[in-house]
């Protein structure tokens, strides 16, 4: 992990800093900026939101996929935690967080909104930062690449779907119409624009200028993100500053559901008896979010000023050191994993 990867969670920190300052004394810049759409798509941010997805697309090969079937147990665990317990498991957390305990506490007209984000934020697995977490649980490094290569194919299919199944279930009006123009715009074009750029680059000049590009493309990434958040609270600061507990309450169901599906993660896989190093990156797959995709839908779906793009952006805050910690735990508990016997 690289220096500004490390310190994100400062970065962010600074940007709704800077993004409430900018929104307070430069109003009508961001009146402007919001204003430049077409057909519910904010050009600026449609832009910002492919200068962060594409590179992190690029690094997945499809070809991957071929390969699932080598540790088939963990593949099954972790798309069990992705896509029938995280989302789930999240609506039901905001709906007693935010819906409940916490609604006194926040503005009532945003409350639906606030669920909605959260929804939104568990419905897409991690995509890019995972490779991270698993290099720093040596994690099997071609199990996180397979697996990553199918939730993103699956993505495609099923983020549409659950997004609009759970949103109905909170009573949330599903602009049905958005939401698909959503899946198209950020996830299916994005995957075949990098994977074209990436088929492209193998060709012509190997992995190395595959690397190359990535060097340069990373960076770029983190900060099309970073100025996508400065976007995001200046929309947001007259609320933030009014609501300063908003952010923490938002937190909390966030962080309860990362602990809980990568607990769970990890004793299914060590239940049914796969090797740690497979058991690692599939905890850490299971409780991390495509936050990226995550504020281009809320964004889309909801606007600038929602609860729902707040909601997805806290995710974004404490996504690095929460991740970190979970990581700390599955390298302590090593050898507590794998004193039980392994499947053959």
């Amino acid at each position: 992990m690289s220096t500004f990867e490390r310190y994100l969670t400062l970065w962010v920190a600074l940007c709704i800093v800077a993004g409430i300052a900018l929104g307070h004394f430069m109003p009508g810049l961001f009146q402007l900026i919001g204003a430049a759409e077409i057909a519910k798509v904010n050009l600026p941010v449609a832009a910002l939101i492919w200068l962060m997805i594409i590179p992190m697309l690029v690094k997945i090969d499809f070809a991957a996929l071929a390969g699932v079937r080598d540790h088939w147990r963990g593949i099954g665990v972790t798309l069990f935690i992705n896509w029938a317990v995280k989302p789930f498991s999240m609506a039901a957390l905001a709906w007693l967080f935010i819906g409940t305990l916490f609604k006194s506490y926040l503005p009532a007209d945003q409350i639906n909104s606030y669920i909605a984000g959260l929804i939104i934020l568990a419905a897409a697995p991690c995509t890019a930062m995972v490779f991270v977490w698993s290099n720093l649980t040596k994690g099997e490094p071609h199990f996180t690449l397979s697996q990553v290569a199918l939730n993103d194919t699956i993505m495609v299919f099923a983020f549409a779907p659950i997004v609009g199944l759970l949103l109905g279930l909170s009573a949330i009006t599903v602009p049905w119409d958005t939401l698909v123009l959503s899946v198209i715009l950020y996830i299916v074009v994005p995957v075949a624009i990098a994977q074209l750029l990436r088929r492209r680059l193998l060709a012509t000049g190997g992995n190395a200028a595959l690397q190359k590009l990535l060097k340069v493309l990373q960076p770029l990434s983190l900060v099309a993100l970073l100025a996508t958040l400065v976007l995001l609270f200046g929309f947001q600061g007259e609320q933030i500053i009014k609501q300063p507990l908003v952010i923490a309450l938002l937190a909390v169901p966030i962080l309860i559901q990362v602990y809980f599906n990568a607990g769970l993660a990890y004793l299914l896989n060590r239940f049914v008896g796969e090797a740690h190093c497979v058991a690692g990156p599939s905890a850490l797959i299971g409780a991390s979010n495509f936050f990226e995709l995550a504020v281009a839908a809320a964004i889309s779906l909801f606007g600038f000023e929602s609860g729902a793009a707040l909601a997805t952006v806290v995710g974004v805050l404490i996504e690095v050191p929460v991740m970190l910690s979970v990581v700390w735990i599955v390298n302590r508990s090593r050898s507590w994993y794998e004193a039980r016997p392994q499947a053959s």
